[in-house]
């Protein structure tokens, strides 16, 4: 089911709710970049679902967004995974849609881009059909929204928990460096942070959970209350606002459930793990920082920190550590954007022969050279430009990944404003090489990071080259 494609995304990480930065007026758009301004509509039903209306006539199609307030990050210790899990349940069937055949059905009617994703914080539902077709997937979205709770019966719980545990096996536990990732995942957010837990959660979690507990969780989180629907592309507003108020119109809800507080994680000391890896076959070095939250300041020095570290093979770490010193693989840097608390990872693939320890050597000898002199204009110029190609390139599609009902989404999610795509991209405008320089400094300290070694036994690791210099 298209549900199983989405829980790849469990673990990217998705921008989750944000500690809502106060929103900033848009500058005047440049010219050449007006797709970033996104007309749209904006309100609430009395039972509280929020409602945004783009229409964008390029094609005749229309996509359909859900997103539901609540993630791994909402969920009680003891029962980690259960957001994720439960995204598969609304793929199950409902009172007035027999069971695995919501999929099909919208794919008769020709939909794409069909999916639901869970990240720490949030849960979404996507479609786009024929314009023609809309009022069908409303009243799909609806049915589940309204009358899931009618087909939930035990034998579909357990049908998905041991998919779900399948999911689990395919990218944890049998995935190379999953094991041990998983392990500098739960050292950078210790216990009872609820980023600690993966949002596909534990094997333990999940064998605990039953019908009673998926039935609670959907009575709290999946209320009208805490949902936004999207509709965006060839629609007729009036009779768009119409369907609208009658699927969902009359759906009964309740107060709009309280986000838990938690306070971030500080790290004071560095941790080092060293794991014996027992999939891959060649060593990897991972280093990971805690880092502002998605569109906080410094949020956005991270991600142009990145690209300049590792994107191209002009890239300073690449041209490093795989061209001229050939001592990896491959390496990546990325600022993987949450809502409560981000992190920076830096990884590394060792080449044969090659140790984590040397590679560790490398990475800190590129950070200090930013740490003392920043990057360059030029390689801020870049990184802006991939993120300007990045979203525009998104913005060309009604729905679907990065497409426009998913953008207004995400920024209503985060600031409580669907268009705030030209504000975000103004932040890679005021990014500067002494901005970058300061945060190398004050967040990607060498005292504050978990480093994770994994490395294969000598037995099992991939045999030297023969053109290998270590």
């Amino acid at each position: 089911m298209k549900a199983l494609v989405a829980a790849a995304l469990v673990f990217s990480g998705l921008p989750a709710l944000a500690q809502t930065p106060t929103p900033q007026e848009a500058k005047p758009l440049e010219p050449g970049r007006e797709a970033l301004a996104i007309s749209y509509e904006k309100y609430a039903l009395p039972n509280g679902l929020e409602v945004i209306l783009s229409v964008d006539r390029k094609l005749p199609v229309v996509a359909v967004n859900i997103w539901y307030h609540v993630g791994a990050y909402h969920e009680q210790p003891g029962r980690t995974g259960f957001a994720h899990l439960f995204e598969h349940m609304m793929f199950q069937g409902s009172r007035n849609v027999a069971d695995d055949v919501h999929i099909a059905r919208l794919e008769q009617l020709g939909a794409t881009d069909l999916n639901g994703t869970t990240s720490f914080d949030r849960t979404n539902y996507f479609e786009t059909v024929p314009s023609n077709h809309l009022e069908t997937a409303l009243w799909l979205e609806s049915d589940r929204m309204g009358f899931l709770l009618d087909a939930i019966t035990p034998e579909k719980l357990e049908t998905q928990r041991e998919v779900v545990k399948n999911e689990r096996r395919e990218s944890i536990e049998t995935a190379p460096y999953g094991a041990a990732r998983e392990k500098a995942w739960h050292a950078l957010f210790p216990l009872p942070h609820p980023y600690h837990g993966d949002v596909i959660g534990s094997m333990k979690d999940l064998n605990a959970a039953n019908v009673d507990d998926v039935k609670d969780f959907f009575r709290k989180w999946y209320a009208p209350s805490n949902a936004t629907l999207a509709i965006v592309g060839d629609f007729d507003v009036a009779k768009t606002k119409a369907l609208v108020e009658k699927y969902f119109g009359t759906l009964p809800s309740h107060a709009r459930p309280l986000r838990p507080e938690v306070a971030p994680v500080n790290l004071t000391a560095p941790v080092v793990l060293r794991e014996e890896e027992r999939v891959a076959r060649l060593p990897l070095l991972s280093i990971q920082w805690l880092t502002p939250a998605y569109l906080e300041e410094g949020d956005a020095t991270a991600d142009v920190l990145a690209t300049a570290l590792s994107t191209g093979k002009a890239s300073r770490l690449y041209r490093r550590l795989v061209l001229d010193k050939e001592l990896a693989q491959s390496v990546s840097a990325t600022q993987q954007s949450q809502g409560a608390q981000s992190v920076f990872s830096v990884d590394v693939v060792a080449r044969p022969g090659v140790s984590t320890d040397t590679l560790l050597q490398e990475v800190d000898a590129v950070l200090d050279e930013v740490r003392q002199q920043g990057i360059t204009p030029e390689e801020i110029a870049r990184a802006r430009t991939r993120y300007d190609t990045r979203t525009l390139a998104g913005l060309q599609s009604v729905g679907g990944f990065g497409g426009k009902a998913d953008v207004l989404q995400s920024y209503n999610h985060f600031v409580g404003e669907p268009n705030y795509v030209a504000q975000d991209l103004a932040r890679y405008e005021s990014v500067t090489p002494e901005a970058v320089k300061q945060f190398a400094q004050d967040t990607l300290r060498p005292g504050a990071r978990v480093i994770l070694h994994a490395v294969p036994p000598a037995r099992r690791q991939a045999p030297l080259d023969s053109k290998e210099r270590h």
